[in-house]
């Protein structure tokens, strides 16, 4: 098999001089062409444009000293050689360019020459296999001594699969971020683990914008923060994280809060402003609740994130901004497009990496995890231990992950609830007199906002049955099925209410059917799960 070597001109070690004399020095480029057992078939040298006579001569040399291989240059153009980001995209482009026959050609990368920053992006591309190679490293050998103009050279293969050590530290690392995400909190939910592992990957990855969707309270705010940290963390950040709720803008105030204004832009404007997407300059620009912008910030929006560039209220000069976006949302912003309230483009360029995150209850497993959660961040902020005891905590957590707790506003709900139930607890001891005491409290906040004077059982059932259905229904039944109905309003989906529901029984079953289970129950009252959510 022919082997190809790509290489990147070494402006130093591969000068030598330009004299004779240079023949007579170790330059790293030309050592590969004189191993006896490495025979190269085809060499592309990459350049700078400024350095193309030393190119050029390189080049003659290296078919002097190897008449059979074919040796091609290749120029790139950034003006500064350190700009990571400028460095990679020509060095990408070059690989895109090439055209790779792995079965018939050996590739290699020779990573000695050009600047470390030109190296680490070789190293990056042919990890990634945008270029199929091994690595080859060169180096001198003491002047003097026997083949001192051949060196050394090693090829380095990088099938990390190879490395057992290696592979087990990516492997702790890559834990070790999804834990940050999670804030340490040890989740049981599987389907919101595998979720977490993804948006690490992405974090680490990608500046695309991510929409994070879900019900008020679901962890939206909290995810953007800890993965603005977890890059800050990976020094892929320079800038800070800008949070704001897009409910609070409306108007001028907000296309001065979003995009600055200049002075004299509107009445009262007596200086200049910066707005937010200057702020958040090489950071991260967090719109929470982003459905409710107007569609004249919408558009600017957009073109910010695509151009990087946007004009401020009342200026006729563009500034520029380079953020990473994280949008939030608790509406369906599909039908907000059916509707003309927001832009089908704007959503299609924000929605790359979408990720809803579901309530409490969805992931009733992991309420038990976060009440520890919630109890170590009060013990850290009073100073002193809060703990329950084992009753109280029992008795808690039997309550917490029944049916009768909605958890109508999730984490935020659970937050208040044990902040309350530490503040009263004497010597940070939470008693079952204090867990009782929360548990009503709770019941009786949930029903003040599901009842509106109107779940009764006589009149729930009225709403959602057929009378012919309704009188021939026992006392027993009728209030059992209103159970079911309330569960069934405040969930999203019939999976989620299933789960509730059959808390107990489900995990009995190797098989879980939660959602056929519920849909035959309904089904014998003439009901659906649609039904009832289009019925309130």
């Amino acid at each position: 098999m022919n082997n190809i070597v790509f290489g990147i001109l070494g402006s130093r070690l591969d000068h030598g001089g330009l004299g004779k004399g240079r023949f007579g020095r170790w330059r790293p480029s030309i050592s590969i062409l004189m191993q006896p057992n490495f025979e190269v078939s085809k060499f592309v040298l990459i350049h700078h444009k400024d350095e193309k006579q030393l190119a050029e001569l390189t080049a003659e040399d290296m078919r002097e000293i190897s008449p059979q291989t074919l040796v091609l240059l290749y120029e790139v153009d950034y003006q500064n050689p350190w700009d990571f980001e400028t460095v990679y995209s020509q060095l990408y482009a070059f690989a895109n360019s090439q055209r790779f026959n792995v079965e018939k050609e050996n590739y290699f990368v020779h990573i000695t020459t050009g600047t470390h920053v030109a190296q680490i992006c070789l190293f990056l591309l042919t990890e990634a296999h945008y270029l199929p190679a091994k690595l080859l490293q060169t180096s001198p050998v003491k002047q003097g001594e026997p083949n001192a103009l051949l060196g050394a050279v090693q090829i380095i293969d990088l099938d990390l699969s190879q490395y057992d050590q290696i592979a087990s530290r990516f492997a702790v690392e890559s834990l070790a971020a999804n834990e940050y995400l999670k804030d340490g909190i040890e989740t049981r939910n599987k389907a919101f683990n595998q979720m977490i592992e993804q948006i690490e990957q992405v974090a680490i990855k990608s500046s695309a914008p991510i929409l994070l969707t879900g019900p008020t309270g679901a962890g939206k705010s909290h995810l953007a923060k800890r993965i603005f940290a977890l890059k800050k963390q990976r020094m892929q950040l320079e800038g800070r994280l800008v949070e704001v709720n897009c409910a609070t803008l409306r108007g001028e105030n907000a296309m001065s809060a979003l995009f600055g204004h200049i002075k004299g832009a509107f009445t009262g404007a007596n200086s200049e402003r910066a707005g937010l997407l200057r702020e958040a300059n090489k950071g991260v620009l967090f719109l929470d609740e982003i459905g409710e912008l107007g569609l004249d910030e919408q558009a600017m929006l957009l073109r910010a994130i695509e151009d990087k560039t946007f004009t401020p209220f009342g200026s006729d000069k563009e500034v520029s901004s380079d953020f990473q976006l994280i949008a939030g949302t608790n509406r369906q912003l599909h039908k907000h497009i059916q509707s003309g309230q927001f832009r089908e483009d704007l959503l299609a360029r924000i929605n790359l990496w979408t990720y809803e995150l579901p309530s409490l209850k969805a992931r009733i497993e992991d309420l038990e995890p976060n009440i520890y959660y919630e109890i170590k961040k009060i013990t850290k902020l009073v100073g002193y231990k809060v703990s329950f005891n084992e009753s109280a905590l029992k008795l808690y957590l039997d309550f917490a992950t029944s049916p009768k707790a909605l958890w109508l506003a999730n984490f935020r709900d659970l937050n208040a609830s044990i902040t309350r139930m530490a503040t009263l607890a004497d010597g940070g001891r939470i008693t079952v007199n204090i867990a009782d005491d929360e548990i009503k409290r709770l019941q009786n906040n949930w029903q003040s906002l599901t009842t509106n004077g109107t779940d009764d059982v006589l009149t729930l059932l009225d709403i959602t049955l057929d009378s012919s259905v309704l009188l021939n229904i026992d006392l027993f039944e009728q209030s059992q099925l209103v159970e079911v109905i309330k569960i069934c309003k405040a969930c999203n989906t019939l999976a989620e209410a299933g789960r509730l529901l059959f808390n107990k029984s489900r995990l009995q079953k190797s098989s879980q059917n939660d959602t056929n289970r519920l849909k035959i129950y309904l089904q014998k009252f003439n009901l659906t799960f649609a039904g009832i959510k289009n019925k309130f």
